[in-house]
């Protein structure tokens, strides 16, 4: 389906950014998996206009109402990859859809595993992008680091270039909603060891396997995940960066909220939100 504008992420940010796409009559499309982190907030109140203290869930329900109300369209799903042919494709589990612009506004991303090496041999064999990187790795041994839906999405993007791809779900159990076409090791994983590049596997049964490189997808596409696949900077701490219209390097494509950095407020995310949107309209009207 074809969408002027498609927001990945149902938070503060991406809701904010829809009021104003939807009003601009921009057919928008809302993708997003779960509450997320407004899901752990018990109690809000420095936020203008609350009268009573609200939950981070009752706000974000709030939010989704108001913008279902005017218009703005919803899949419940997970964006696992975006591309960009003669408009932009979001890739999610279930669907592809084009968009003239996009907004990623899925918050901040996720923290490493506790592996010894994983941060050693970022860069030197330990990867975030198969999209980006799976060149480097042509005909040689990789392990994908994930159990989920977006571990197999990147297994199958390495499947295609390298001699073989093993998943490793570091103890936990892989996803079963489908067959899985690679070898599947569940052991948990004591640490990554090599010399100038990754070489080997430590697992904690004492077994070692060798590898040529490790592509981290633990749970689902953060929004850094999916900027490095289309090509946006990202900063050293994993931030989108933007300038002062929350565009990427890359045309059409936003980001705002967590995902940008600095103060991880609601009130910080629903002006960003704004100013995306509106950035948004100006592009899209504009072609």
């Amino acid at each position: 389906m074809k969408y002027d504008v498609i927001i990945i992420g149902s938070g503060p940010a991406g809701i904010s950014a829809s009021l104003y796409t939807v009003r601009a009559n921009l057919k928008t499309l809302i993708i997003s998996k779960g509450i997320g982190i407004l899901e752990k907030v018990n109690k809000i109140e420095n936020y203008y206009g609350l009268e009573d203290n609200l939950s981070g869930e009752e706000l974000q329900k709030i939010g989704i109402k108001q913008a279902k109300k005017l218009g703005v369209e919803f899949a419940e799903d997970e964006v696992v990859k975006i591309d960009y042919e003669d408009e932009f494709v979001v890739e999610t589990i279930n669907s592809k859809y084009k968009a003239k612009a996009v907004i990623i506004a899925t918050g901040t991303s996720r923290r490493l595993p506790k592996i010894n090496g994983i941060k050693e041999y970022e860069g030197r064999g330990v990867s975030y992008c198969a999209t980006c990187d799976s060149f480097f790795f042509r005909g040689k041994d990789v392990a994908v680091l994930g159990s989920k839906e977006y571990a197999l999405h990147e297994a199958e993007e390495l499947g295609r270039v390298a001699n073989s791809v093993t998943i490793l779900t570091n103890g936990e159990k892989p996803v079963e909603s489908r067959s899985i076409e690679y070898d599947v090791e569940e052991k948990k994983i004591r640490e990554f060891r090599g010399n100038d590049s990754i070489e080997e596997i430590h697992f904690e049964d004492n077994t070692i396997k060798k590898i040529d490189g490790v592509f981290v997808a633990i749970g689902t596409a953060t929004s850094s995940d999916l900027a490095r696949k289309i090509g946006a900077r990202i900063d050293e701490k994993g931030n989108i960066l933007v300038n002062e219209n929350m565009s990427t390097n890359v045309q059409n494509l936003f980001a705002c909220g967590d995902c940008t950095g600095g103060i991880l407020q609601i009130a910080k995310a629903v002006y960003e939100g704004m100013v995306a949107g509106m950035s948004a309209i100006k592009s899209v009207k504009s072609k």
